[in-house]
């Protein structure tokens, strides 16, 4: 009998656009291969569906029912589109990295006067160069389908590296915008490196330029925090509604080392930000917080992975999501405590808001423990707004809506007060507070 692997037209359009965009895609050699291999992987796991576990709620061939090209190099009034774009979503006192469809904007970003111990290049110049040493950290882990996409298609990023006992005063801001009016997909990858007794803050920014609204974001982060070191993350996922976000990350911790994360998804009709988390040193710390805020038809999918591997580890995990209209919002959140990680302490708590009695939300808390001497446990509920405290306060003078956003508020503020920055924390507070001002 002959088999033949059969592709739909998702599929074949994949094809094409890696034949097309190969002469666009950086790197020879080492990496080249690395790109070859990754695709190949791609094609053996096609797009993810409903009968892969891990995507059983976000099935990307019904989601993404076409493959959009390639975005092409940003030009002049591509950037111009993007600086106006930036201007709302500025913060200040930290050092801002823009890509614009793709591609890294010079003009647009900070990289004069770095810090003493601060390294920052863009990763299309690493590849050109032929970093051979780096092509492994191109291409992490290609089991899952999407990771091995962004692997062979990659574009751009940043690959930034903090020194031994560097600790960064100036948060790093990479932004990721959206400038053309022409559907397009970006593919982009950036690289982080703390090393031992070092500190940093990253925060990361999906937003689009006017004019920009069905596109299709495809970015992954590789992260690796050294011994003793702390790396504290801010996520912001504000793209157009009609856009495409696919998101990846994956990050190492060393011994002694602490990782604190939030994410905050309120725009994009699908999106999903996969993570996995690895302890590979003793004695290290995870907080991984995150909140959804959807109404219309939007998708969030937001997927978590620990992997305790290593004795003495702690991680925590909240996330919320707040469901209006016809929204869908999933959480997956599995720990592992493998055989040797004694003395683990797991702990996970997720819970849904519903809004609207169309509102639907997954949530699939996992624990998988293979050792005897630990401390796990998880949690998952959903519910609409209290009726009696809704009465309370209009009893008080407060409309609908404005009593529905202090309550809102109050739900999400557990996930959001978990960020140790307190511009951070405003930063996502002011993000939250768009999204009740345009429900309202």
């Amino acid at each position: 009998m002959n088999l033949v692997l059969a592709k739909n037209e998702t599929g074949r359009a994949l094809s094409d656009l890696l034949a097309v965009a190969g002469d666009r895609l950086p790197g020879a050699g080492a990496i080249a291969d690395a790109r070859r291999q990754a695709f190949d992987a791609y094609q053996r796991a096609g797009l993810p569906n409903r009968r892969v576990e891990d995507w059983k709620y976000t099935d990307l061939r019904v989601l993404m029912r076409d493959v959009l090209p390639l975005a092409a190099t940003p030009d002049a009034a591509a950037l111009t589109r993007a600086g106006r774009a930036l201007k709302p979503h500025a913060i200040e006192g930290v050092r801002r990295l823009v890509l614009v469809d793709g591609a890294f904007a010079p003009d647009l970003s900070d990289v004069a006067g770095l810090e003493k111990g601060l390294g920052i290049r863009t990763l299309r110049k690493t590849m050109e160069a032929g970093d051979a040493p780096q092509a492994q950290l191109f291409a992490p882990d290609t089991s899952d389908a999407m990771v091995a996409l962004n692997s062979a298609m990659m574009t751009d990023g940043l690959v930034i590296e903090v020194a031994d006992g560097t600790v960064l005063s100036q948060p790093i801001h990479i932004v990721h915008i959206a400038s053309g009016a022409v559907p397009a997909a970006m593919f982009t990858r950036s690289l982080l490196r703390l090393g031992k007794s070092a500190g940093a803050t990253l925060v990361e920014s999906y937003i689009a330029a006017e004019g920009a609204k069905t596109y299709q974001v495809h970015d992954s982060l590789v992260v690796s925090i050294g011994d003793n070191a702390r790396l504290d993350h801010v996520r912001l996922v504000e793209d157009s509604r009609e856009a495409f976000n696919i998101s990846s990350a994956v990050v190492s911790l060393g011994a002694h080392a602490h990782f604190n994360t939030f994410g905050m998804t309120s725009g994009a009709s699908v999106s999903r930000y996969q993570a996995v988390i690895a302890f590979a040193g003793e004695g290290s710390q995870v907080e991984t917080n995150g909140v959804n805020l959807l109404n219309g038809r939007q998708h969030a999918d937001t997927t978590l992975f620990l992997d305790h591997a290593v004795p003495n580890c702690a991680s925590r995990e909240i996330f919320r999501a707040v469901i209006d209209d016809r929204g869908h919002s999933v959480f997956q959140g599995r720990i592992i405590v493998r055989p040797k990680a004694q003395k683990t302490d797991a702990k996970m708590m997720t819970r849904a808001l519903l809004l609207s009695d169309e509102a639907e939300a997954d949530n699939k808390p996992e624990l998988e423990i293979f050792a005897d001497d630990v401390t796990c446990g998880h949690g998952a509920t959903t519910g609409a707004l209290d009726e009696g405290l809704l009465f309370y306060l209009r009893a008080r003078g407060l409309s609908e809506k404005e009593a529905q956003a202090l309550l809102i508020q109050a739900f999400v503020g557990e996930a959001i007060e978990q960020i140790a920055s307190d511009s951070l924390r405003e930063l996502a507070i002011s993000a939250a507070e768009r999204w009740l001002a345009a429900r309202s």
